[in-house]
């Protein structure tokens, strides 16, 4: 068989399966999620050229409707050589930060990660990586925001009245996650890459309600890549997630392509242009600038769910930042992935 093909194959059924799930998702998300890859799985770290990376993406939904959802994440990492050979390992975090709704409940995320790279093949850039996250997580509301049906006095509303529950507002869990993905290089100069992965978080089924008897649930994560170099100057790259956290699931794809700009050595500028589909929740077209080490992408939700009646279409920006760099050259050089 060649081995193209056998390299293809799972990921052309990741894709298939992606294409006919259905979504909607408990965790929190990003429509850029290919920009938060520790949130997807830690296995994806350390899976970009250079050595360190380091990511920020900001999301502002629902406000026009309602109180907007405001979400953030940061994450870092940092990889290098172990062993004779080509193995390597990277190291980092990821810090998550989500706001929410009239009571202002708030989620506060500190996640530490390792992920091993294993070298499959001393010809070309393949690995089999094993990736571990875990920290803790806080969770809060507002208590004086909180209604309920205590607070109703026969006639209207009272907010002088007590609420009648005996719930904190804010408490602290632990949470774990553990991934493992394969990436590798396609055709005969090796200038396409591609990786799949699989992620199961929440490992340790924390207790995940501010009454202290509800574990939090099980979430896998299916995550699939191709980059095509279509010459030397211009490339498309697919990405897409499958996430299932019973009963519900969460099923985004699509592509950017890719131009580089300019051709002076050491500089590096160029534009990405694409568009996403959550299923049947949203239509995300994307932008990307690449100018050196730092790359800016900008995206929006065009709302295409049940609630476009109310939110006429309207969704919500996001935003992202990432950053590159590379060891000086006379460190040990990684034969790192591509993609």
């Amino acid at each position: 068989m060649n081995s193209n093909k056998f390299f293809l194959y799972p990921l052309c059924l990741i894709f298939s399966f992606i294409l006919n799930n259905k979504i909607i998702a408990q965790d929190l998300h990003f429509s850029q999620f290919y920009e938060a890859p520790l949130l997807r799985n830690p296995a994806l770290a350390g899976l970009y050229e250079g050595d360190v990376r380091i990511q920020g993406i900001y999301k502002n939904q629902w406000n026009s409707i309602s109180f907007p959802y405001q979400t953030g994440s940061i994450n870092g990492e940092y990889k290098f050589p172990i062993g004779r050979g080509d193995d390597f390992l990277t190291v980092g975090g990821q810090v998550m930060y989500d706001k929410a709704g009239t009571i202002q409940l708030q989620t506060v995320e500190l996640l530490p990660m390792v992920n091993f790279h294993k070298s499959l093949s001393q010809q070309k850039s393949t690995y089999l990586s094993l990736g571990f996250m875990g920290g803790i997580v806080s969770r809060s509301l507002d208590r004086k925001k909180v209604t309920t049906n205590s607070q109703y006095d026969g006639f209207f509303y009272n907010g002088s009245l007590p609420d009648g529950e005996t719930f904190s507002g804010g408490y602290i869990y632990s949470d774990m996650s553990v991934g493992m993905s394969l990436n590798s290089s396609l055709g005969s100069e090796d200038q396409h890459n591609f990786f799949i992965g699989a992620a199961y978080h929440h490992l340790n089924k924390p207790l995940n309600s501010f009454y202290k008897t509800i574990s939090h649930l099980p979430k896998w994560v299916f995550s699939g890549g191709l980059k095509l170099n279509m010459d030397e100057m211009s490339f498309v790259t697919f990405n897409g997630d499958i996430t299932i956290q019973e009963p519900f699931r969460e099923v985004i794809a699509g592509a950017l392509f890719s131009k580089r700009l300019g051709e002076s050595e050491g500089s590096n500028y160029a534009v990405h242009a694409g568009a996403f589909y959550r299923y049947q929740d949203a239509i995300i077209p994307v932008i990307k600038f690449d100018v050196n080490q730092i790359s800016v992408g900008l995206s929006y939700d065009v709302n295409v769910s049940t609630l476009s009646t109310a939110s006429k279409n309207r969704g919500g920006f996001e935003l992202s930042l990432t950053y590159l760099a590379s060891r000086p050259h006379d460190s040990p050089v990684i034969l790192c992935p591509k993609f």
